[in-house]
């Protein structure tokens, strides 16, 4: 039974349930249905629909569920069973959807790495989940064999996949056999010869996993990410189908107005990270959408797919957005249409909302998440109830709680920043191997997110900062975020970051970092008296450092830490 959202909230201990878009369910149920479940529901739904679209390709929901059985007795015959682990270093690609549900198909567990990642970074992953089966794209192959020969991994098999043979016919035969020096390139950036490997495509061109081989349940892990490789030793969290499953059942319910079979989402977010896994891999295919599917989120290939079929349902981050829109408005694309765009991963401007509002006639709402919990916990309402500036309110059957940042089994005052807690049924089991770390993480059954929040007295909430990346200097708090957001505003500054720099007396000195519009000169005094007029003195940045260029992450978040190091 479900209980439908209407203008007062059913729970006194959830209010926020009174800003639920109309038609949100605030309980869902979910049995206990798998990822493969969903898979195969999809496909018998949408059996001739388009899944993916790849450089102008379409492949049908029929036809990638006979390679995923095909793929997934390759796995089988190389030794793949129930509780392996079968690692993937794959752009955003067709083969990136056919071997996620093949080794979930087998009851293997799937863990996603970046593929641009040097084998020195992926070595203690490899050897802390120990993969002896990586499904790599052959442009990496060459470092992902350097890795299998490294004594802390398991790895006994590279299966290498080429990209180009998921290009449209005439566009892999233009790249392999005309002579066109702009033509050779484009083909050395997609694929090169892979020696030592398994070729891919033996495995979809095999025989069929037979029907009657055991299927996975709910409670099976079925998905890894590592997380928290910025601030130390990276950690595996362990992903259930019970967990992702229900992160996709909130979505639907968040989102009322998608309609099943007829969506197409760009899946522009790389699949390694849990915010495109989950909304693309996991949430597209359960909605019978057409995933969009770049290898990069670059305006170059973004640009083509709005011009000749318009996304319908666009997550991405604010970098993204605000890309789209630039570039489309310098080549002529309208983005009328767009109905619904998901941002995440980091603060969404409000002059960005309106902006993207505008050109698409659609709403972009901003949420939150993090790995461990599938990842999102929190979102706007997908209605004009959005609310500017706030990360949202939780989405259906998840409780909150916002701690004392010291203390989390004491509750901050009401409108007191605090760390974020929460509970649901997307949230995580632990990390994989690792108990220890996943106590620290847990308290009395709550998740420590790290986050510091403010709630509003209607459940909206504002993250503040992290735990972690909190500067203590005088005895005093400061959250990076704040100095930020005052820096940012001031002439000349195009972006910047602000870090704590231990002092000899242990405590710490708030440092920015600043990357200058072009043609602007650091002018620190002018700086200085900019902050003093937004914030409290010790807030102000002690010294200011001019930089290229701020270190990100993937998704365009800046790594404060790597900022650190950098002044």
């Amino acid at each position: 039974m479900t209980t439908d959202a209407g203008n007062t909230p059913d729970r006194p201990d959830r209010p926020w349930t009174a800003h639920y878009t109309p038609g949100t369910a605030h309980d869902l149920e979910y049995g206990t249905t798998t990822l493969v479940d969903q898979f195969d529901d999809a496909v018998r739904a949408y059996s001739e629909r388009p899944a993916t679209e790849f450089f102008g390709r379409l492949t049908s929901y029929s036809e990638i569920a006979s390679r995923v059985r095909r793929a997934a007795e390759g796995l089988r015959r190389l030794g793949v069973g129930r509780g392996d682990r079968v690692a993937v270093l794959l752009p955003n690609c067709p083969q990136g959807i056919v071997v996620f549900y093949a080794a979930l198909r087998i009851g293997a567990i799937v863990v996603e790495h970046n593929p641009l990642y040097t084998a020195d970074e992926l070595e203690g992953p490899f050897a802390d989940h120990g993969a002896k089966v990586a499904v790599t794209w052959n442009v990496v192959a060459g470092m992902v064999r350097d890795l299998a020969d490294r004594p802390g991994t398991a790895l006994e098999h590279v299966i290498a996949v080429d990209l180009l043979d998921e290009l449209p016919a005439a566009k892999r035969l233009a790249l392999k056999y005309l002579p066109v020096p702009s033509l050779r390139a484009s083909r050395a950036k997609l694929s090169v010869p892979a020696p030592g490997t398994l070729d891919w495509r033996d495995l979809e061109t095999g025989p069929e996993l037979d029907f009657s081989y055991p299927r996975p349940s709910a409670e099976d892990p079925a998905l890894i990410l590592y997380t928290s490789g910025t601030t130390g030793t990276p950690k595996g969290a362990t992903l259930s189908h019970a967990n992702l499953v229900a992160n996709a059942a909130m979505g639907k319910a968040w989102v009322p107005e998608l309609e099943p079979g007829r969506e197409r989402f760009l899946a522009s977010l790389p699949m390694f990270h849990a915010y495109g896994v989950t909304m693309c891999v996991v949430f597209g295919i359960a909605q019978g959408a057409r995933l969009q599917l770049v290898p990069t989120p670059d305006m170059d290939l973004i640009m083509p797919i709005l011009a000749k079929d318009l996304p319908t349902f666009i997550p991405a981050v604010p970098p993204i957005y605000s890309k789209i829109l630039e570039e489309a408005d310098r080549r002529g694309i309208s983005l009328r249409g767009v109905r619904h765009s998901f941002s995440g991963a980091m603060s969404l401007p409000a002059d960005l909302i309106a902006r993207w509002e505008a050109a698409t006639g659609g709403l972009l709402v901003e949420g939150y998440g993090m790995t461990e919990t599938s990842p999102i916990t929190v979102g706007n309402p997908m209605s004009t109830a959005r609310r500017a500036g706030s990360i949202g309110i939780p989405f259906p059957d998840t409780d909150i709680r916002v701690s004392h940042k010291d203390d989390p089994s004491v509750d901050a005052s009401p409108g007191e920043p605090g760390e974020l807690l929460v509970r649901g049924p997307q949230v995580f089991p632990g990390y994989w191997g690792n108990p220890e770390a996943t106590a620290e993480t847990f308290h009395d059954g709550w998740l420590r997110t790290g986050d510091v929040v403010t709630q509003d007295p209607d459940g909206f909430l504002h993250v503040v900062d992290r735990i972690k990346e909190m500067i203590v200097t005088g005895g005093f708090n400061v959250y990076p975020s704040e100095v930020e957001a005052v820096l940012r505003r001031a002439p000349g500054v195009a972006d910047c970051a602000v870090v704590g720099r231990r002092g000899a007396d242990g405590g710490e000195q708030v440092v920015a970092a600043v990357v200058l519009e072009p043609g602007a000169e650091l002018d620190a005094p002018a700086l200085r008296a900019h902050c003093k007029a937004s914030l409290a003195g010790y807030k102000v940045p002690r010294e200011f450092v001019p930089v290229a260029e701020l270190p990100t992450n993937p998704m365009g978040k800046v790594l404060r830490k790597k900022v650190a190091e950098l002044i």
